[in-house]
């Protein structure tokens, strides 16, 4: 069973192309993570909103147990947190009904 993480990206304004840049820096960070799966990143259609993050893992624990412990996460903070504001939350999806 594959389990979806789900995180609303708020992205201080201004910075939005700078953002994609390191995303596009940050991918093979966590493409090479054990148990991961996809990665979806949606921009939003609106000034000023979140851009939608989806990241199909094998388990919960692959990520958080994975690669939230790793230093490939800590790379992928050193990218992607500077432009969070607020910090996005983490949530976790089952299969599909």
């Amino acid at each position: 069973m594959a389990v979806l993480e789900h995180a609303l990206l708020s992205v201080r304004a201004g910075s939005e192309v700078a953002f994609e840049a390191a995303i596009s820096e940050a991918r093979p960070v966590i493409e090479t993570s054990p148990g991961f799966i996809s990665l979806e990143i949606r921009r939003p259609t609106a000034t000023g909103r979140a851009y939608l993050l989806l990241v199909k893992w094998r388990s919960i624990a692959d990520h958080r147990d994975g690669f939230r412990q790793s230093d490939r996460y800590q790379q992928w903070r050193t990218l992607l947190h500077p432009f969070y504001d607020p910090m996005p939350e983490v949530s976790y999806f089952g299969e599909p009904l």
